[in-house]
């Protein structure tokens, strides 16, 4: 297995007061301390954002390959005709 880097710290200035209070709910919630649970939440985040990214780099490769699709000679897009029926 590879080598796990050390670990780091963080100082986080000018948090607002709410959010430091909502942190604080779920450290009593979930019986974790606060640095705990800011790792959790920060884990949690970084895992959504990436999720979002890796699928919006899908949806764009998906959408170059639909470009250089040639249909067959006398075939229309399915858009065309869904249109052409809701014109009737």
């Amino acid at each position: 297995m590879g080598r796990e880097s050390p670990m780091a710290t963080l100082h986080v200035r000018n948090m607002p007061g709410k959010l430091y209070k909502r942190i604080l709910k779920l450290t009593k919630d979930e019986n974790l301390s606060v640095s705990a649970e800011v790792i959790q939440l920060l884990s949690q985040g970084l895992q959504v954002r990436e999720s979002r990214r890796n699928t919006a780099a899908v949806i764009a490769r998906i959408r170059q390959q639909a470009q250089k699709i040639e249909l067959p000679h006398g075939w229309k897009d399915s858009a065309i005709l869904i249109r052409e029926g809701r014109s009737r």
